[in-house]
Parts: C-alpha cells; structure tokens; sequence
C-alpha cells in the first residue's frame, strides 16, 4: 500500500505498527524539512498520528499547546495533531485550518480516529476487509494492494458517473469502497465505525456593500498569506482568468521575490489558450513566468491518465492539469490556484442559466429551439448557440430536475440507450439546491461537484508529480464568505464574481477584470475527429467491452459515427466512455486476483 503512493510523497515514508494498528505514510518535505518526520506522537507515547496535507494556523495550535505544557517537538505542524488530540478529544479537528487526510491512534482507549478537512482536498478512502478489518488509504490504487480487496463494480455509480463526469457522494465506483465526506470524521471504537460530521457553512450577518467589499479583501489577502508558508520554493499556476490573477496579485504584494508562474495553452488552438491573458498579469506584477505550448500526443498520454485518476474521472481538464504540475514541479514543490473562485464567488454561468430558464420555463416552442440552436452549434461547445441551447433546454425542464439537467454529460434518456439493461437501470440524478437563490446553488456545488470534480482533479495530478497544491479561494473562512454575500455582488448580467472583480479592480489589468469565464478545457471535439479518432475506436469497439455486457455497442457506434460526421459533438461523452473504459482495463481487470483454489486446480 505504502508503495503505490510514493508519489505523494518522495522525501520519506514508513510503515510502523502500534499492536492492531498498522500506520503507513509518504512525506513531501515543505514544512519543518529535517525534524517534521512522522509517525507523530504524544509525551507518552499511546496517540500516534499521520497526515497527508497542511495546517495553516499550526504556529498559533503550537503556542496554545505550549501554554498548555505539551512539549511539541520540531517547528511544523504535524506534531501539533497528538497534542491537540489530547486536549479535545475526537474534537480536536475542529481547530485545524487547512487541507488534510488524518489516521490517529489513541492505544489506551482503542480507538481509531480518520479526519478529512472540511472542504475535501485531500482525498480519504475506506473499506471493511472480510475478516472485519477497517483498511484506509489517500487512493484507492493503494487499497486495490490489499489481497483481500476484489474490486467488484458498483453499476449504479457508474452510471452516476456518465452523468455527472465523476461519482458523486461518498462512492468510489467500487462496491464496498467508500470516500470519507469533506468535514467529517470516522471513528472506530469496540469494533464499530461511526462517522459524525464536524463542519457546516455558517451564513454571515448583512452588511453594507462597501462593508462586504474590504472584508473580502482582507479575508482573501489572509487566505493567500497564510498559503505562503514553505521552507522549499514555491509558485502559482496562472490561467489568466480573474481567480488566479488574484491570487498572484496578492502573493507578489506580499513577496520580497519575483512569484514563479506557469501557464498553459493550445498552440493554434485560442479557444482554448490563454497565455496572452496570463502574460498581461505576469508582466504587471513581474513575476518569473513560464508557459507550456500543448501540442500533446492524446493517444500516448491517456493510459497515463488513468493510471493516475484511479477512480472513474471524466473532467478532460485531469490532462493539462498533469502536463502543467509537471512543468512547475522542476521548478517548485507547492502552486498555488485559483481553483475554488467559482463556488465562493459564483462564478458559474449555469447559476444565471439556472434564474434565467425559471423566468422563460413557460414560453413556447423550447425544445425546437434549443434543437435548431444545437444543430447550429454542433461542431463547437463553446459556441454562443450550444450555451443557448443548453439554457433552453434546461428551461424545458422540471424546476426539481434543472440543475441536473445543467450539470449533464449523458442525459438520463441517453444513458438508457447506452447501458444494457442487465446490467444497470439508469436512474435520474438528483441535484436539488439545499436553499433558495444563487446561494443554494454555491452550496450545492460545495457539497458535491467541488470534492467529486475540481478537487480530486487537482490533487491526483499535482500529487502524481510530488507537487503541492494550494487553493486559498477555499478556504473555509472565504467560503462562508462569499456564499454569504447578497446577490447582487455575486452576479451582474449574466457575469459572476461581481464581489470579487470591485474588491480587486485596482489590483488587476481592465482586460482580466472584463473577461467572462472559460474554463480550464481541451479541443475534445477536434481531436476525437482527428489524433483520437482512431484511439477512440480500438478502445470502445474492442471486444472486450462488448464481452462485459455493459454498454450496447450499437449505441457507441453511433455516438462516434455521429461526431464524426459532424452532425453533434459527442467530444465529452466520447473522452467519458474512453476514461471508463482505461479505469476498467488499469484499475478492476489488471488487479483481480485468480482464487486459490481456481489457480491450483
């Protein structure tokens, strides 16, 4: 187990036994280089911990526990975590502020104790062996090395998954496999696990607008300042969008040195390149600036991918995420990112989309129109008439079924057509707002597309280059923050991020201030009509995938004559079922195991 995760952490790792609990753990060296080893303990020696992550407020957790008596030894955060065990109980998480995966044993009491950080970024896998034992790990590569582990699939998450790009909620794709839920503990004790959630979002008090303006300054400024803390070299990936300008803006305010900044973009491709965008914010602030031209190999580097996203992952982002960590990690061993400004800060188009197709539900004619739009716009999703067609098709929908039907790479009515029906019965996916209004949304996002998307993307690409992420825009304190803002700071037209773009318009060149957003993209539909057209035949018409009894092949035959053809743009659908395909090949065949008795008879 321990050896499938070298690359989370390079510098150092061990596996140490306490009597029934085994702990493992990899290091990335960043804070407290030569005294901040692990396995951690306690004065006496009975609460011994690992950590895979980093606390942000452990200078303040260590002085407190000094005033205490708690000798803490070294001058990082990990030792911080026995100690404050000791004070708080199973509660001591509760005062930890950053990202983290924690395994604690407290020997006299027998109890195990697993914490995950309130936003989920960094990933918790579990599972119950069949002799009873509780097995955990940051991926779930490393569970499938436990011999007791037959990886057996889990159809419905499957299918959950070609709708949604990811698996949402705790599942993992794998029955009897499950994520630990953001902001939540599990405790194991006598026998029997119990998980209790730690963390909600609080909703701030009102204020004026000029009010909440300086508190997100000040709030966000903290944010970045505190993520500037290393004894290594460290930089930031800069896409040119507003969220990344911000936060170099505020790290070259607070550094004494030039920030190191990497970008990456689509040579002659400028849908999809945004390196004119970066280099105006790089040059403002004079940063050290590199840019990665993709012309990538598809074909060569997607088994890569997969053996990467260890889980079914279909966000096409996974692959310039990889490419561009592994550019800055020559460089530095913790970036920080913008990711994260959307959820704070709304700002997703499909929230306006989701207000605008309530108010036009009840005008006539939608689905034709969205039909003729989609035909318009068939060769090219980031088209105005593929937007177009999507905001009135949603308005064609139920209100309960909106927001999933926003959200959708494979619409139910499709996933029927593509699934055999032994195997699994495509159900909807329900995605309903947990409040009302543009807040509703964000939280709903936070609950589910931010830890089953955006941070398992970021975290197993960067990871997978023994490169540290950062992500200020969610922290916790920004998080309640921005959910917590009036509407009108959120959204302007169709434009999210108001409150972020006044708070930081004297901090940022006109042109980033008036950008809309992009996205983090690859070509898919051009290259599944040229470099992986032919990929994508072998792997998706191969007879294996017909032998499974999973997916008509009928079906995939016509989604890829379809494409390319040119009649619609199936380039994400197609990049989810290729992904799906790998997962299955790299992660469930390559490692069952022949039964005993099988292999001798």
């Amino acid at each position: 187990m321990n050896a499938a995760l070298v690359h989370r952490g390079p510098d150092d790792g061990s596996v140490d036994a306490f009597g029934r609990c085994v702990l493992g753990h990899r290091r990335l060296r960043v804070v407290d280089l030569v005294t901040g080893g692990q396995p951690v303990r306690n004065e006496a020696g009975d609460v011994v911990a690992v950590f895979n992550g980093e606390l942000y407020n452990f200078r303040q957790l260590r002085s407190e526990l000094g005033r205490k008596r708690h000798v803490v030894p070294g001058s990082g955060d990990t030792a911080v975590i026995p100690h404050l065990y000791e004070e708080h109980g199973p509660g001591f998480v509760e005062y930890l502020s950053g990202m983290f995966a924690i395994a604690l044993w407290d020997a006299g009491r027998g109890r195990l104790v697993l914490a995950r950080d309130r936003v989920g970024k960094k990933p918790l896998l579990w599972t119950r062996l069949p002799d009873g034992t509780l097995a955990f790990a940051s991926e779930l590569k490393a569970l499938l090395r436990l011999p007791a582990v037959q990886p057996e699939l889990d159809p419905a998450a499957l299918d959950a998954f070609l709708a949604l790009q990811y698996v949402p909620g705790t599942a993992t794709g794998l029955r009897g496999i499950q994520k630990l839920a953001p902001g939540h503990l599990l405790v194991l004790e006598d026998g029997a696990e119990r998980i209790e959630r730690y963390a909600e979002l609080r909703q701030l008090e009102p204020r004026e607008d000029g009010d909440w303006l300086e508190l997100v300054r000040e709030t966000v400024g903290s944010a970045v300042r505190r993520r500037l803390i290393a004894d290594v070299p460290l930089g930031a990936l800069l896409s040119g969008g507003i969220d990344s300008s911000v936060v170099v803006a505020l790290m070259a305010q607070a550094s004494s040195e030039p920030v190191r900044t990497f970008t990456v973009g689509f040579g002659g491709d400028p849908l999809y390149d945004e390196r004119r965008h970066a280099r105006t914010v790089a040059e403002r602030y004079g940063t050290q600036h590199e840019e990665l031209v993709l012309e990538p190999d598809a074909p060569a580097l997607l088994p890569r991918l997969a053996e990467t996203f260890d889980e079914p992952f279909g966000d096409e982002a996974a692959l310039p995420t990889l490419l561009i960590s592994e550019v800055a990690r020559r460089h530095v061993t913790v970036a920080l990112t913008g990711d994260g400004g959307d959820e704070s800060f709304a700002g997703y188009e499909r929230y306006a989309a989701h207000a605008l197709a309530g108010r036009l539900s009840h005008a006539p004619a939608l689905p034709a129109a969205a039909r003729t739009l989609r035909a318009l716009g068939r060769r090219e999703p980031r088209s105005a008439a593929t937007r177009a067609a999507r905001l009135l098709e949603a308005a064609a929908t139920p209100a309960s079924a909106r927001y999933a039907q926003l959200m959708e790479v494979f619409p139910l009515g499709l996933r029927r057509e593509l699934w055999e029906p032994e195997f699994v019965s495509a159900a909807p996916v329900r995605l309903e707002p947990p409040a009302p209004g543009i807040a509703g949304l964000q939280r709903l996002d936070v609950e589910t597309y931010l830890p089953g998307d955006l941070l398992p993307k970021a975290d197993l690409a960067s990871m997978a280059c023994s490169l540290e992420l950062r992500s200020p825009l969610l922290d916790w304190q920004v998080l309640e923050l921005g959910t917590s803002l009036p509407d009108r700071l959120k959204i302007r037209g169709r434009r999210g991020k108001e409150a972020l773009r006044r708070a930081f318009a004297r901090d940022l060149p006109p042109e980033i201030l008036r950008r809309r957003k992009t996205g983090f993209g690859v070509p898919l539909a051009r290259w599944f009509r040229g470099e992986l057209r032919e990929f994508a035949e072998d792997v998706l018409l191969d007879p294996r995938v017909e032998a499974r009894g999973q997916l008509r092949r009928e079906t995939v035959e016509r989604l890829l004559r379809e494409h390319v053809g040119g009649s619609a743009d199936h380039g994400h659908r197609l990049w989810c079922l290729v992904m799906l395909e790998l997962w299955q090949r790299t992660h469930v065949e390559a490692v069952r195991r022949v039964p005993v008795a099988a292999a001798a008879g």
